[in-house]
């Protein structure tokens, strides 16, 4: 009985075949089967025609024993192009030898000659849903089995300890070297994976991109074994360069590992592997007490409470004051966005920042801040800074926006200032240079927050056209107690006289604090020594 010979009409075959007679009669049969066939003499003809139509053809029937080139010879070189291609052999020879070496070479199928087109017919369609099958479960760049075959795992077998592991910061890789590149590491990492783990005793797949996931073959085995074998690993790959054509390229990789029935370890090790980038920890075992189930729903609530809130008008921008350091007078105000409840409690950004950056939420905020912050300008006759990141000036409906609120406040922008976030990555210094330029010409001032958070982006002074720099809090709050960090203020704010930009000092939370950097001559100052934070309605 010809079962799934369905599956065949919609495919475009190679036939392979010296004999005229059979060839002429076994392609017409096909034609009525097959949507298109590409018919070779022999296995020479075959190769140059596969390597013509290879991205055509889904199915591969040869001879065995034919002229100028074999069939298994040319089935050796076409598995060097596409090692998934099924083929099948029809061949008079049923001794060993020839089967063998078939089998050696990848054949799928075979039939005997003279050759029964039923059974030919049932050989191949039995052929193609394996294939279709291998693929749906194997992984096609490192043949190692994929998600899907984890998650069919998972239900099937008692699987309770597994490991994620995910390559650090591979997009700037793909972008550094390009994706043939990036996959050549993905296929000399997975190497190395399969290697490390031992077939005995683990199980390693490819998740997705690059992401693997290692999975215990034993119950009850010891989870912090297991921590120390993958901890030895990621240590093994920080110092080993891959050698990808002759260059040495260098990766991290974060490690999450989880304990739980099947599914519940997988979930697990998903979450921890993310936890562990916010610990800036390299490794970490999934553990209740992390909250991270309690964090999710956190999330979850504040992207309700998000929509809620732009919609129905609940965040305004506060105004913190920064004085003259030598005065104590105020000379601007730094808006700051606040959530304020309809009790009218006020919820500080920290709370929902990053969920909103992880939405589609978060140029909302700007635009509020603005906004509010023109109020105050033109009400109060104050001047006030606005904080923006890389990410506002990337988005273009955030930068139209802000180019036509200034054209429509002219006679005011020059009370506008901008402080760019630098303890977010700015990966475009070009962007953030035309943002500078074009809101310059309504005679805005710009600084950059956060400044010296890494010690090491002085360069900033150089590269953009900037008037101020705000130094990153956690260099003053503690600058009363630490000589390291009283000298590297002092080198900032010496650096930043040379090209005569503004100095500000945040966190000043007292008059110790306060008279330091007076000493080291700051021009301003804010903090809760000061003031906090201020609604619209208690700026006098």
């Amino acid at each position: 009985m010809i079962n799934n010979i369905s599956i065949l009409k919609n495919i475009t075959i190679l036939y392979a075949e010296d004999e005229k007679d059979l060839r002429e009669v076994t392609h017409q049969i096909l034609k009525g089967f097959t949507k298109k066939q590409y018919v070779a003499q022999n296995g020479q003809e075959g190769l140059e025609l596969f390597k013509a139509h290879e991205n055509e053809i889904d199915l591969i029937i040869t001879d065995v024993n034919m002229p100028v080139m074999n069939g298994l010879d040319m089935v050796k070189e076409i598995k060097k192009i596409n090692i998934n291609i099924p083929i099948i052999v029809a061949t008079a020879f049923s001794n060993k030898e020839y089967l063998l070496e078939a089998i050696d070479i990848g054949i799928d199928k075979y039939v005997l000659k003279p050759i029964d087109i039923a059974k030919l017919l049932q050989v191949m369609s039995q052929s193609l849903i394996y294939h279709e099958l291998k693929d749906l479960y194997t992984d096609t760049l490192t043949n190692l089995p994929n998600r899907n075959k984890l998650k069919k795992d998972l239900s099937e077998n008692n699987i309770d300890l597994m490991a994620l592991l995910d390559v650090d910061e591979f997009s700037t890789i793909n972008d550094l070297f390009g994706e043939k590149i990036g996959d050549t590491i993905l296929y000399e990492l997975a190497s190395k994976i399969k290697n490390y783990f031992s077939d005995n005793e683990y199980f390693v797949y490819r998740m997705e991109a690059d992401k693997f996931a290692i999975v215990a073959k034993q119950n009850n085995k010891d989870v912090d074994e297991f921590y120390n074998l993958c901890k030895a690993f990621a240590d093994k790959i920080e110092k080993e360069s891959l050698l990808i054509e002759e260059d040495e390229i260098d990766i991290n990789i974060t490690i999450g590992i989880a304990q739980g029935d099947g599914a519940r370890a997988f979930k697990y090790s998903q979450r921890v592997i993310n936890y562990a980038r916010t610990k800036l920890q390299r490794i970490m075992i999934y553990n209740e007490s992390f909250k991270i189930q309690q964090s999710f729903e956190e999330n979850i609530k504040w992207v309700k409470q998000l929509k809620i809130g732009f919609r129905e008008n609940l965040f305004q921008a506060y105004f913190q004051p920064i004085v003259d350091t030598n005065t104590k007078v105020i000379h601007k105000y730094e808006a700051l966005i606040r959530y304020i409840t309809k009790d009218g409690v006020e919820i500080a950004p920290y709370n929902f920042i990053n969920v909103a950056k992880k939405t589609k939420l978060y140029p909302n905020i700007i635009k509020i801040v603005i906004q509010d912050a023109f109020k105050l300008i033109k009400n109060k006759n104050k001047r006030v800074s606005v904080n923006i990141s890389f990410d506002d000036i990337a988005n273009e409906e955030t930068t139209t926006f802000i180019y036509e609120i200034l054209e429509q406040h002219k006679e005011y922008t020059k009370f506008l200032e901008f402080e760019i976030l630098e303890s977010e990555e700015i990966s475009d210094f070009n962007e953030v240079s035309r943002f500078i330029s074009e809101i310059k010409k309504f005679d805005c001032i710009v600084g950059v927050d956060d400044f010296g958070a890494g010690y090491s982006n002085f360069n900033l002074l150089t590269l953009l056209d900037i008037d101020f720099v705000k130094i990153d809090g956690s260099l003053i709050e503690k600058i009363t107690t630490s000589k390291d960090l009283e000298i590297i203020v002092n080198t900032i704010a010496n650096f930043s006289k040379e090209f005569k930009v503004k100095t500000v000092a945040e966190y000043v939370s007292n008059e110790d604090i306060y008279n330091k950097i007076k000493e080291l001559n700051i021009d301003y100052c804010q903090g809760y020594y000061f003031d906090r934070p201020l609604s619209y309605d208690n700026v006098k």
